[in-house]
Order: C-alpha cells, then sequence, then structure tokens
C-alpha cells in the first residue's frame, strides 16, 4: 500500500514538474540547441530529486563514463535509462523510433536536443539515414546512444536484440561501450518500488569486429552483467 502511496505521489510530482517546464520554457526552443540540452538535464534532474525524495529510489553508476565519439549501446528497461544516461553522457544523441518526435512538447524538446530518429518501415534507406546523422554527431565529438533490442524489456526477459547496432557499428567504425542495468526492478510502469538502480559501463568493444562476432560479444556482455545485478 506504501509503495502504491509513494508512486501516485511521485508520479503527480512529475507531471507537475514536467507541465510547469514545458511551458515556462517552450521558447527554449526558438534558441540553439545547447539550451534545450540544458534544459533536458534540469528536467531529468527534477525528475530524479521526486524519485529520490518521494519514491526512495536512489541510483548507482559504476565503471567508466566513456567520452568522445563512441557508440553506447545500452539494456533498455524504463524510462529511467534515458533520463540516467543523458545525464551520465556528455550530450548524447539517442537513436529512437521516428513516431516519438510526433509527441507534442516532450518530442518537440526531443528532436532539438538528443535525437536520430529512424523509420523502421524504410529499410536499408533508414540505416542509411541514421548513418549520416549519427557521423554529424560524431564529428561533434558526442556519443550516441542506442537501445540495440529496440524497445524496454522486462528484467530476465528473454533478450531481442535487432541488427541495427550492428548496421551502426560497421559503417562508423568507432568502439562500442555496452551498458547493463537493473532499472525495471524499481522502476516498473506505474509502480516505484524503494532501492538503488545500478547503470553500469563495461569493457568497449573495439572496432573491426565482424558483424556475428560483434553482435555476439554485445549480448553476451550486456545480459551476463545485466543478470548479475538482477535479485
Amino acid at each position: 500500500m506504501m509503495t502504491g502511496l509513494r508512486s501516485a505521489l511521485f508520479l503527480a510530482w512529475f507531471l507537475l514538474v514536467t507541465a510547469i517546464l514545458s511551458l515556462i520554457f517552450l521558447p527554449v526552443l526558438a534558441l540553439p540547441r545547447r539550451a534545450t540540452v540544458w534544459l533536458a538535464r534540469v528536467w531529468a534532474r527534477w525528475t530524479f530529486f521526486g524519485l529520490r525524495t518521494i519514491a526512495g529510489i536512489g541510483f548507482e553508476i559504476r565503471g567508466t563514463v566513456p567520452q568522445g565519439p563512441v557508440l553506447v549501446a545500452s539494456k533498455h528497461m524504463s524510462m529511467w535509462d534515458t533520463l540516467a544516461l543523458y545525464l551520465a553522457l556528455y550530450e548524447p544523441a539517442i537513436v529512437l523510433k521516428r513516431e516519438l518526435l510526433r509527441i507534442p512538447f516532450y518530442g518537440w524538446f526531443l528532436a532539438k536536443a538528443a535525437a536520430i530518429p529512424i523509420d523502421r518501415g524504410a529499410g536499408a534507406r533508414a540505416l542509411r539515414r541514421m548513418s549520416e546523422a549519427a557521423r554529424e554527431v560524431l564529428a561533434q565529438g558526442r556519443p550516441i546512444l542506442i537501445f540495440p533490442e529496440g524497445t524496454r524489456q522486462k528484467p530476465g526477459a528473454e533478450p531481442d536484440y535487432k541488427p541495427g547496432v550492428a548496421g551502426l557499428y560497421g559503417v562508423l567504425g568507432v568502439a562500442c561501450v555496452p551498458v547493463a542495468l537493473n532499472s525495471g526492478v524499481y522502476w516498473t510502469g506505474f509502480l516505484k518500488r524503494p532501492g538503488t538502480i545500478v547503470l553500469q559501463f563495461l569493457e568497449p568493444i573495439p572496432p573491426g569486429l565482424k558483424r556475428d562476432a560483434f553482435m555476439a560479444q554485445l549480448q553476451g556482455r550486456i545480459e551476463s552483467a545485466t543478470n548479475a545485478l538482477l535479485p
């Protein structure tokens, strides 16, 4: 019962903060991208403040946070992952579904601050567009964040890695940093269970591997480290 009450109070906090920041800072969209990046980080920090003080959820970062032009491939269990990685990394560009950019306010800010949209129905053309946008990001010295399974997975669910991450890794020619986490144990839809979420940056995979070898290493490292974080 207490978990449900805390979860409801956090949801109210989250919606209030999101509404206020969206309306007050709407003019920021007319400013350079970095202004929107600053706003997004403020929103993430206030969200985490509410998680900690209301829902009793803290977090811990393990491993070496990657710097510069690199591909970061993370396990994905909840909305928390995107917020935490956006704070931990330096102005990352996030590979995401194009449909998300159509969401009022959220999609607008996302498009300005951090998006590399992908149209899943466009096949090879989508990969070319994604690769071109990714090269521009890397040229700016920024990392690219991708969730290889394409959508959120419940803790312990069967892995479902998509080939897009291997295609991006192959054409960009940069190292890939796998990321393990256990956010889904504590952020489970509406319910927010007290505890400490762990975000773990793993040993980088060097560039130049063949597709199958790369996918085997990526999935093996992420799944092994993620399973070790689960209760």
